[in-house]
């Protein structure tokens, strides 16, 4: 699909990869799972961009990044967060989270309800890399819980000198921006205007030039321009926007 010199790919909640190993269901707009070329198969900035549900209790055990933005959304239930120079976190909707691990961090991700709860986390993780390798590592999260309850756009996470004073975190990417909203059914969301834009409809149902989506469809956008996705019903969208691209 092409509106006004802007390329339009819909991807549907299918089709995208899926792995699950008996306590982590996840399902990755970009092939992460043993892909050690994220690059070759990013959408502008964007590497990876995985969805995953995590039974009560279980989680990622501590590992290694490098040279990574890591950006987390929880959709529901609480994620605790720990790492090696000393962070953690419990993350709950509402609230985002960025890990720069710069020359190097282990950390670990858990589903905060224990293993009687009966209670899954579902989250968005999502990574960049840095526009600066080999800084420090870095972390820092932000309830924006209040600023979203208007269903407008807000930033909740840039490197972009034009964002400043505006992102809640600060990414160490400057051609980077992610944006969410969770509208009202009817409500219009313009999309920012970047050479590189990934529209992630986390929950809800919305319309976007003539195409339906529903939860879990993703639009990568290529070429600028403007565009529009109108929220059919209550929904919550996550948009990257992006003005380089991985090399």
């Amino acid at each position: 699909m092409t509106t006004e010199g802007t390329t339009a790919r819909i991807v549907r909640s299918a089709d995208r990869k899926h792995w699950w190993d008996g306590a982590i269901d996840s399902w990755q707009s970009f092939p992460a799972t043993g892909n050690f070329d994220l690059a070759s198969a990013a959408h502008g900035l964007l590497l990876v961009h995985n969805e995953d549900t995590v039974a009560p209790g279980e989680g990622f055990d501590r590992h290694h990044h490098r040279n990574t933005e890591i950006v987390t959304w929880v959709l529901d239930g609480v994620l605790r967060h720990e790492d090696s120079v000393g962070n953690t976190g419990v993350l709950r909707p509402g609230v985002v989270q960025r890990m720069s691990a710069g020359s190097g961090v282990l950390h670990s991700e858990r589903n905060d309800n224990g293993y009687t709860s009966r209670q899954p986390l579902r989250v968005v993780q999502m990574w960049i890399p840095p526009s600066t390798p080999d800084t420090a590592p870095s972390y820092e999260e932000r309830d924006v819980s209040d600023a979203l309850a208007g269903g407008d756009l807000v930033v909740v996470a840039s490197g972009r000198e034009s964002h400043a004073g505006r992102a809640a975190v600060t990414l160490g990417n400057r051609d980077a921006a992610l944006h969410v909203a969770r509208p009202a059914a009817g409500q219009p969301i313009t999309v920012p205007d970047a050479p590189y834009v990934h529209v992630f409809l986390a929950r809800g149902e919305a319309t976007t030039g003539g195409d339906e989506l529903r939860q879990g469809d993703a639009v990568r956008l290529t070429g600028g321009g403007s565009h529009r996705i109108t929220a059919t019903a209550p929904s919550e969208i996550l948009i990257w926007e992006m003005h380089s691209a991985a090399e």
